[in-house]
């Protein structure tokens, strides 16, 4: 009788192999991303089958192949999503991430005999194992920054355990098959896309910087010591849920495993791809996606010789607030907003939870949010018991956006006037140009000494010349500017500080 359970349990795990292996040769050769929630359930099966852990890990491995295959599949189909993300989008990005942490924690677990107090030893390299592992991991973290989703709980974690004891075996700086990354790499790349602030750039921007990543040859060192001769200095505690903290905003504690790691090099690279990109160097030349060559592109270089080589402290403390605006979202719409104050514009209604004097934390309340774009321009008017006594749109710049589901997102807005005028702009060497929408944005001490123009990105072509500005007033106003230096610059907008054109 007590031998009974064992020939039904392998008589259940051949069941669960078989419909595998079946499933498997249907889905060969597909290139959508349709079998996410099938794939899944063939992980469940495989986790059920009692079967040695070799043939286990050989099941697994094609499993992860078509992991890989729809994970490739529905990346394009995350960019320039809106937000927040529809419910039926998230359905579909919440079953691959699914079956992403499932082959996770199943790869995992066939990595347990490698802490056997027996001393017993794997039938095979783990090198394998703990690169998919990675790539899973990574592949999660990418989908979540999309998305604007926070990463799952304990997904960092997994992470740096899976570095850890890549390190601890000798294999984390063995290069993959085919020249393919290293684990290393596939680590200190994954850190590198987290301290660029992914919730500040849409989602085309995001797959540019890491495409930009990829590109580097150069390896990102790890230092038991934080080193002595760098200002980009960043740090990881491997015991925490948490990426890379910038030294100069965080001390870690001292009782605590860290690894640090400086950013000066690819800082250094991306000035420097940057300066070739700006005197006519072609982004293919370089190696990097043609992307690069577009303003945006340019926009984003800039940002990250920021962001990894200067990282910077929080100028203003925040404030906890709760108090409720009006925000009108979109060049186009608060230019009409403040053109003609009396007509109807489309505004939703928000929370701010936070704010500082150089900008706000929002939470959505109620009204369409399916213009909202990170690095777009936007306008808030304060309502209830803290309007204003003048009512004034404060423009502001969206740095980051959360969404944990289609029904919340929160918003990051830095502040770049309290108010702004509705303008054209003509740019005289160009007859046949037709006019543009601008805001005129007036000085703000101490975050802007001059003028600032907003316009959308690539209106400007040479900012060499001089640019006609045509305001209605009581009457036309007409004024010769020219820009003097570019202040921001994003897929969606570019803000220009101007002064007035002393030869007018």
């Amino acid at each position: 009788m007590n031998n009974l359970p064992e020939p039904h349990s392998r008589q259940q795990g051949d069941a669960h192999i078989k419909s595998i292996l079946e499933w498997l040769a249907i889905a060969h050769g597909r290139n959508d991303s349709e079998d996410a929630d099938q794939l899944h359930r063939q992980i469940i099966l495989l986790r059920e089958a009692a079967i040695p852990t070799a043939q286990r890990i050989k099941l697994l491995d094609l499993l992860y192949g078509q992991a890989e295959r729809i994970v490739n599949a529905e990346l394009p189909a995350l960019h320039e999503i809106s937000l927040p993300v529809s419910r039926k989008l998230r359905q579909r990005v919440r079953t691959v991430l699914d079956l992403l942490a499932t082959l996770t924690q199943d790869y995992f677990n066939s990595l347990a005999v490698l802490f056997d107090p027996l001393g017993n030893k794997l039938d095979h390299s783990p090198q394998t194992t703990l690169r998919r592992v990675m790539h899973c991991i990574a592949w999660q973290i990418r989908i979540s920054q999309l998305v604007a989703s926070p990463c799952g709980i304990g997904l960092w974690q997994q992470m740096h355990s899976a570095f850890r004891s890549a390190r601890r075996l000798g294999l984390a700086n063995a290069p993959g098959p085919r020249g393919t990354r290293s684990i290393h790499q596939i680590y200190t790349n994954t850190l590198l896309s987290a301290i660029a602030q992914p919730a500040s750039f849409c989602s085309s921007e995001q797959d540019f910087i890491c495409q930009y990543i990829e590109h580097r040859t150069e390896t990102l060192e790890l230092f038991d010591e934080p080193p002595l001769d760098s200002n980009a200095i960043f740090w990881i505690d491997l015991d925490k849920d948490t990426p890379a903290h910038a030294l100069i905003r965080r001390i870690p504690s001292a009782d605590t495993q860290i690894l640090y790691f400086c950013c000066d090099d690819i800082s250094s690279s991306a000035h420097e791809h940057l300066n070739q990109l700006e005197h006519g160097t072609s982004a293919a030349s370089m190696g990097l996606p043609d992307f690069a060559e577009t303003r945006a592109g340019k926009g984003v270089l800039r940002r990250l010789q920021t962001l990894w080589g200067q990282p910077g402290k929080r100028k203003f403390p925040r404030r906890r607030q709760s108090y409720r605006v009006h925000l009108c979202s979109g060049l186009d719409n608060l230019w009409r907003l403040i053109k003609s104050p009396e007509a109807e514009a489309e505004l939703s209604e928000w929370m701010v939870t936070n704010e500082s004097p150089d900008g706000y934390a929002l939470m959505h309340m109620t009204g369409q949010t399916h213009q909202l774009r990170v690095g777009d321009i936007t306008a808030l008017q304060a309502i209830g018991d803290r309007t204003e006594v003048v009512p004034l749109w404060h423009v502001c710049i969206v740095r980051w956006a959360l969404s944990e589901n289609p029904e919340h997102i929160e918003l990051g807005l830095q502040l770049l006037a309290s108010r702004a005028q509705a303008a054209e702009i003509a740019q005289p060497f160009e007859l046949e140009s037709v006019k543009v929408a601008a805001l005129i944005l007036p000085e703000t001490p101490p975050l802007r000494h001059t003028q600032s123009l907003i316009v959308r990105t690539g209106a400007i072509k040479d900012t060499r010349r001089k640019i006609i500005v045509l305001l209605e007033k009581e009457n036309l106003e007409i004024r010769e500017l020219r820009p003097t230096s570019l202040e921001e610059q994003t897929s969606s907008i570019e803000v220009f500080s101007v002064s007035s054109d002393e030869s007018a």
